[in-house]
C-alpha cells in the first residue's frame, strides 16, 4: 500500500514516522476485553480486531492474554513498529496497513471490535461507511467498542468545520494537535449504531481542577452487540 486512503489523516503518518507510540493498553480497552469475551472458548479461539491500532498497544495486551487478534490502521510506520514489537516479544497478530472503510476481512470474523478514538478522526460518511463494515465482519452475538468525542469539547468551537462534519485547524483545547476530529452528539451517536443493540452509552468527563478554566476532557464509550 503507497497511498494514504482519503479518509485517513496523514498527521498520524507523520507522527508515527517519528517515534510516537504508546506502549500499554487504555484501561477502557482491557476492560471491554475481559468483561465481553466469550466464556465458553478458549482465549485463542476468540477474535479481536482493532480498527486505527495504531502502533497495537491494545492487541498487545490482548495477544499477551491469549486472545487471537487483528489490527488494522492506514499509518505504514504504526504497523511496521507494532509488528516489530510483536516480533520482539513473540507475539502473534495479524497487523495489516489498511483503510477501516473496507476491512480486509471476511463476513463474521470477530467476537469483539474496539476504537479506542480512531473513527472520530474521519468525517461522518466514511464513519458510517466504516461501522457498516465492522457490523460486517462482527459475528452475530459480538460486540463493538465505539468511542467518538463529544460535540461540546470546547475545542470543537476553536476550528472550522468542513462539509464532512469534520473539525479542522483545533488550536485551544484537549484535542489539539491530535488533527481533525468528527465531534458527536448522543443522537448522532445512536444514529451510528442504528443496526446494533446499544448496552451502554457511557459520556464521561474528566476536568483537571489546576488548569485555567477547569479544562475538561470528554467521550463517548459505547458498547454494542451485533444481534442480526
Amino acid at each position: 500500500m503507497t497511498d494514504s486512503p482519503r479518509s485517513f489523516d496523514p498527521i498520524w503518518e507523520e507522527k508515527y514516522a517519528h517515534g510516537h507510540a504508546q506502549s500499554y493498553p487504555w484501561d477502557s480497552i482491557v476492560s471491554f476485553v475481559f468483561r465481553n469475551s466469550p466464556r465458553d472458548r478458549p482465549r485463542n479461539q476468540i477474535s479481536i480486531l482493532e480498527v486505527g491500532c495504531g502502533t497495537a498497544s491494545n492487541l498487545w495486551f490482548a495477544a499477551r492474554e491469549g486472545f487471537s487478534v487483528s489490527g488494522v490502521d492506514a499509518s505504514q510506520s504504526a504497523i511496521a513498529t507494532a509488528k516489530s514489537r510483536f516480533a520482539a516479544e513473540g507475539l502473534t497478530g495479524d497487523l495489516r496497513v489498511a483503510d477501516f472503510t473496507a476491512l480486509p476481512f471476511s463476513n463474521d470474523s470477530f467476537d469483539l471490535v474496539v476504537d479506542r478514538g480512531a473513527i472520530t478522526c474521519v468525517g461522518f460518511a466514511d464513519a458510517r461507511q466504516t461501522i457498516k463494515e465492522i457490523h460486517r465482519v462482527t459475528r452475530t452475538g459480538g460486540f463493538f467498542y465505539f468511542n467518538p468525542y463529544p460535540e461540546y469539547l470546547s475545542s470543537r468551537s476553536s476550528g472550522r468545520l468542513d462539509a464532512e462534519g469534520l473539525t479542522q485547524g483545533i488550536s485551544a483545547g484537549s484535542m489539539t494537535g491530535v488533527g481533525q476530529i468528527c465531534f458527536y452528539g448522543r443522537s448522532q451517536v445512536e444514529t451510528m449504531l442504528s443496526e446494533w443493540k446499544v448496552l451502554s452509552l457511557q459520556h464521561t468527563v474528566a476536568t483537571d481542577m489546576l488548569q485555567p478554566g477547569h479544562q475538561s476532557h470528554a467521550e463517548w464509550r459505547v458498547i454494542a452487540e451485533k444481534i442480526t
